[in-house]
């Protein structure tokens, strides 16, 4: 299964990893709009992204979310109805929501940002 696989003792909190994603989706450097999420844990770093369990799969009733031949689960836009309950029920917090989009988001592991993660904090299992 290919997913995004975080080493939260190497990550220093730069930010570079949510920059890139958002970056690349939403053509704007905005936290609120990155699928990566980087945590202040006291002195330290967590790196939120989500695993691709697929439980958010189940819950969509237009279904909109599946499973890529990669095992990645990704959201088909055309078809969400924007009711948010993957955002809400997803017990991870790895779906995501902005006001100025019509559907919500997720780490569909890319891989852009682990390849600029400037700590080597961020990498893509294959």
């Amino acid at each position: 299964m290919k997913k995004l696989i975080a080493d939260n003792a190497k990550c220093t909190g730069c930010g570079t990893c949510e920059e890139v994603c958002s970056k690349a989706y939403f053509k704007e450097v905005n936290k609120e709009k990155s699928a990566i999420r980087v945590i202040a844990d006291g002195d330290n770093y967590r790196i939120e992204v989500c695993d691709q369990c697929g439980d958010c799969i189940a819950m969509c009733s237009p279904i909109a979310l599946n499973r890529a031949k990669n095992e990645v689960v990704r959201l088909t836009k055309d078809k969400c109805v924007g009711c948010l309950i993957c955002v809400g029920e997803c017990l991870r917090g790895y779906m995501h929501y902005h006001d100025d989009e019509p559907v919500p988001f997720k780490c569909v592991a890319c891989g852009l940002c682990a390849k600029q993660c400037p700590a080597g904090a961020l990498t893509i299992d294959n």
